[in-house]
């Protein structure tokens, strides 16, 4: 059935679909209408589930992580400081291998205060346990959540998922869904059935205790490491039985115009929409360039890049994300993930745009292309991140934090 959706809707909708049976909320922008939708329909009888709203963003994974552990399929959503002020719970529950699901409607953290786009925070819990999956469309969104259910619901994995989508772009953005009928995903996604005892108070059973064992530690984390890697064979499992069944086919990377590319440009989420018809512009201008777009970020999809940019002259990396006293986080775990590549690029660059929502264009494309040529020809491969602003901007932007911040912490 077609339906005109926005990102949180669809959000909505992939929960409904994947017949979640306990929900926690916490409203924060610019996620807050994915829980408004679920509690209505709960409330209304449309949904079989369980929706409870909490005090803060902890409580609620802690919620919904306890749920999980009893048995049940479990949901939630938030953003940017929420994400940030639940980050505790979220190794938790990775270590309890409860297979949460939420949606995280990526957001600017402060200071300053910013309630658009960047990928800041779903970044920072990269090293949580959770496995990644990101979105460019609201159909990707609503196709995502069963499948991440079904990954991380496998008895091989048992670990919890992150959906990741674009404040405002996406999650206020409308477009057609296809919201797959409900008895079709049953197919799909058989009901949650948790290998492991199920937390019951008439049969208590203690997860992840504290331990005083270092080697004990060190073996339960290898563990954790193995089912991510596990997570990489599950994923094309599900994503063939998701295109058997439902009609959509989804690889842990998207190759747009690669196969006689000279150049590539590397990016994630709503911006690669940006990025991939200023490809298709400079291919009409005559240039060789092509465009690969992460849906799976965790498990990284190493192979797939050796795969995809192995023999390229040269790679740009678009990260909407800054790592600091580092760089940009997509940026060096490509860089790691090429380094053993037989044929590895000549070179691979780094460009930061896009945070707190800070618009791209195509002569931001084409600038990004060129300098990736400069710096073939030249033979010097830039360790830098180049930020996506004109000197005039910078220039103009230094000025006015000069008349708070002073002169003497501030460059142009």
């Amino acid at each position: 059935m077609k339906r005109m959706l926005t990102g949180n809707a669809s959000a909505a909708w992939g929960a409904r679909i994947s017949e979640v049976e306990y929900i926690g909320g916490y409203p924060i922008t610019p996620q807050s209408e994915v829980v408004e939708l679920l509690s209505k329909w709960v409330a209304e009888g449309a949904m079989n589930a369980v929706y409870t709203n909490y005090e803060s963003e902890h409580s609620m994974f802690a919620g919904v992580g306890a749920a999980s552990l009893s048995g049940v399929r479990a949901f939630t959503s938030t953003s940017s400081q929420g994400l940030m002020f639940a980050i505790e719970m979220l190794y938790a529950i990775a270590g309890w291998r409860a297979p949460v699901v939420f949606v995280n409607v990526a957001r600017g953290l402060g200071m300053p205060m910013i309630l658009q786009v960047e990928h800041g925070d779903i970044m920072g819990i990269r090293d949580t346990g959770f496995l990644q999956l990101h979105a460019e469309t609201c159909q990707e969104v609503l196709d995502f959540v069963p499948m991440a259910y079904r990954i991380g619901e496998d008895r091989r994995v048992m670990l919890p998922v992150a959906v990741n989508m674009d404040g405002f772009l996406i999650s206020f953005g409308r477009e057609p869904v296809d919201v797959p009928d409900k008895e079709l995903v049953r197919d799909f996604l058989p009901k949650y059935n948790r290998p492991y005892p199920v937390v019951d108070f008439s049969n208590p059973v203690a997860y992840a205790p504290t331990i005083v064992d270092g080697y004990a530690y060190m073996y339960f984390k290898e563990q954790l490491q193995k089912a991510q890697e596990r997570a990489r064979e599950v994923f094309y499992e599900a994503a063939a039985d998701f295109e058997r069944i439902i009609g959509r086919r989804y690889e842990p990377i998207e190759r747009y115009m690669l196969d006689d590319a000279d150049y590539a440009i590397v990016s994630t989420g709503s911006y690669s929409t940006i990025i991939r018809g200023a490809v298709r512009r400079l291919r009409e201008r005559g240039e060789r360039v092509g465009m690969v777009r992460i849906r799976m970020f965790r498990p990284f999809p190493r192979d797939e890049f050796v795969d995809a940019l192995s023999g390229l002259k040269g790679v740009a990396v678009f990260d909407q994300n800054i790592s600091l006293g580092k760089g940009g986080v997509i940026y060096t775990e490509l860089a790691e993930a090429l380094y053993h590549a037989k044929e590895r690029p000549r070179v691979l660059m780094s460009f930061i745009g896009g945070l707190g929502g800070a618009e791209i264009s195509f002569d931001a494309v084409r600038y990004m292309l060129e300098r990736l040529k400069d710096a073939v020809a030249s033979g010097e491969e830039p360790r830098n991140p180049n930020w996506l602003f004109s000197e005039e901007d910078r220039r103009r932007l230094a000025r006015a934090l000069k008349l708070t911040l002073g002169e003497e912490v501030i460059s142009e």
